[in-house]
């Protein structure tokens, strides 16, 4: 659909523009007036159809054409998937960043060790007084229970109606770090009115209670506790609630801690600056570097890589790289989180070389090691009585977590909420009838060092066509005369075992041989036809040769060298 945003100037409208069709990447706009309000600004997981690549990000070119209209980012909180992003893109919007002193903390953090220049706009919020003026929106943030500190819901007051963008939430009578969700102030807001609830749908499939943290503190120390040997412990890394819960433990069991994964030490430090993880202050923190000078059976490490992430602290003890920290029999691992829809492959990989070093292994499925930080079925629905809301706009999740979120709310009488996905440009009235108007671009970026690739850009095709079907490479060495000066050189990495198909490789040597020397008899030494047109021949000629013999045509790389 064509789509100009000025024909809309008056509309209330929202455009994710990611978070709605995979776990992660949570970046959403409000638009009304003719200004833009960004909420999130998230990265996510990579998959196999991104080879060699960890992070995502979103495209974000739709807001660089508007980028004057924009008003500020608001964070929910401190997750990667909804902060990850920022460090890459702010430099093409440079607006106001609106973010708790927590997560402003941990941006300052990440932003110097990459080495990025830090915002010039990005603006504490003061917790005391959390509501200000961003151009036609009214912003107020209310704080909800998550795993990480100062989690808050967003409310946007606009003349059209209230949107309540709930973030990453859950009800939680214990939390370990903050205070329960505040359910009063919620009933509060819903008298005041609310027009929609954009939504949380993580957890939508769970019909129970999503759990507490400090119930599962309990019995995180009934598995740890009883443990002869090391004792490693991996859980999403800004997780601060669950680490803070994980140094008690440490404490109770008399046990050392290693912080084993950058990122994790810089989320540490960044709760300790924002006065969290007091259970720390009696702990002994143990280098990595140090793990051999202690008793291991002493040693709970707590690691980066739940999702088996490649570089990840815990993969590379279980693939037996890391510089420190080995895997002995009887050693036990925890994975203190649930695995997210795509990393499966990843995660039991690492699960299976752990199983072969004869670690125990505990986890989700066998035993009580994780709570998620998002609402279950029980905890929408006390959500939706609180605010009694005209409509649901589900968000966080893939398109089946919205889809059974769409229903699950018609299904609590709020006929009116819309299964959308990324792109979707939908207008909202002040009846809470929602509609998809147009679509805009958006697509996954990956992030390859200070490179953003799309997932059909020619490195990433020649990626997964070396990773699927190998490389055929030809290196010829000429004479300016376009003589071949030695035979061809051929090398198969990924494609052939060249010591098992040695006579047919000559066989290729001769055919590309034979196809030169034709060539130097047809032009008699007078008409060159240059290196490339060479290799252009030279490579039709290979093709054709492999995909009669091996019926498989893999990358081929021709390189003709004048010498």
């Amino acid at each position: 659909m064509n789509f100009n945003i000025k024909d809309y100037e008056k509309e209330l409208l929202f455009i994710p523009l990611g978070g709605t069709t995979k776990i992660g990447l949570n970046m959403y706009v409000y638009h009304y007036k003719g200004k833009l309000l960004i909420v999130d600004f998230g990265c996510g997981f990579a998959n196999d159809s991104l080879p060699g690549i960890d992070i995502t990000v979103p495209d974000i070119s739709f807001l660089t054409k508007h980028k004057k209209d924009i008003v500020g980012i608001v964070l929910t909180h401190a997750h990667e998937d909804h902060v990850g992003a920022i460090q890459y893109f702010w430099h093409d919007l440079e607006c106001p960043i609106y973010a708790t002193p927590f997560a402003t903390t941990l941006l300052r953090a990440k932003f110097l060790e990459n080495n990025f220049a830090l915002p010039a706009k990005m603006i504490t919020v003061n917790l005391e007084k959390p509501v200000f003026n961003l151009g036609p929106f009214e912003v107020e943030m209310v704080p909800m229970c998550h795993t990480v500190p100062e989690m808050h819901s967003i409310l946007i007051r606009t003349e059209v109606g209230n949107i309540f963008h709930t973030g990453d939430w859950k009800l939680d009578s214990d939390p370990i770090i903050g205070k329960p969700t505040d359910e009063v102030a919620l009933k509060k807001y819903g008298k005041e009115g609310i027009l929609a609830v954009v939504g949380d749908s993580t957890n939508v499939f769970n019909s129970n209670h999503s759990g507490s943290e400090g119930e599962l503190k309990k019995s995180l120390l009934k598995l740890i506790k009883p443990c002869k040997k090391m004792v490693i412990v991996t859980a999403f890394s800004s997780n601060v609630a669950r680490f803070e819960g994980l140094m008690d433990i440490a404490k109770i069991c008399k046990r050392k801690v290693v912080l084993s994964g950058r990122n994790l030490r810089r989320i540490f430090n960044a709760g300790l600056k924002s006065g969290y993880l007091k259970n720390s202050a009696d702990i002994e923190l143990i280098e990595e570097r140090d793990v051999g000078k202690h008793d291991k059976s002493r040693l709970m490490v707590i690691a980066t890589g739940c999702q088996g992430e490649p570089f990840a602290s815990l993969t590379k003890i279980a693939n037996q790289t890391h510089q420190s920290i080995k895997i002995t029999p009887g050693d036990t691992v925890i994975f203190s989180s649930k695995i997210i829809p795509g990393n499966d492959a990843k995660i039991y990989r690492t699960f299976d070389k752990l199983v072969m070093l004869k670690a125990n292994i505990l986890m989700e499925q066998t035993d009580f090691t994780h709570v998620s930080g998002h609402s279950s079925q029980g905890e929408l629905k006390k959500l939706y009585d609180l605010l009694k809301p005209k409509l649901v706009v589900p968000v966080h999740g893939e398109q089946i977590h919205l889809y059974n979120h769409v229903r699950f709310a018609r299904s609590l009488g709020i006929d009116n909420s819309i299964l959308i996905s990324d792109g979707d440009v939908i207008k909202l009235d002040s009846k809470g009838t929602a509609v998809q108007i147009a679509k805009v671009e958006t697509q996954e970026l990956a992030v390859y060092g200070n490179y953003l690739y799309t997932y059909s850009s020619s490195v990433m095709k020649m990626r997964r066509k070396m990773r699927d079907d190998g490389m055929c490479i030809v290196i010829l060495f000429l004479s300016d005369k376009y003589h071949l000066k030695t035979e061809p050189i051929l090398m198969f990495p990924g494609f052939l075992e060249e010591e098992h198909e040695k006579h047919f490789i000559d066989y290729v040597k001769e055919e590309i041989t034979m196809l030169i020397n034709e060539g130097m008899d047809t032009r008699r030494g007078k008409v060159e036809i240059g290196a490339r047109e060479l290799e252009r021949k030279v490579k039709t000629r290979v093709k054709q040769l492999l995909t009669h013999e091996v019926q498989k045509v893999p990358v081929i790389h021709v390189e003709a060298r004048i010498v």
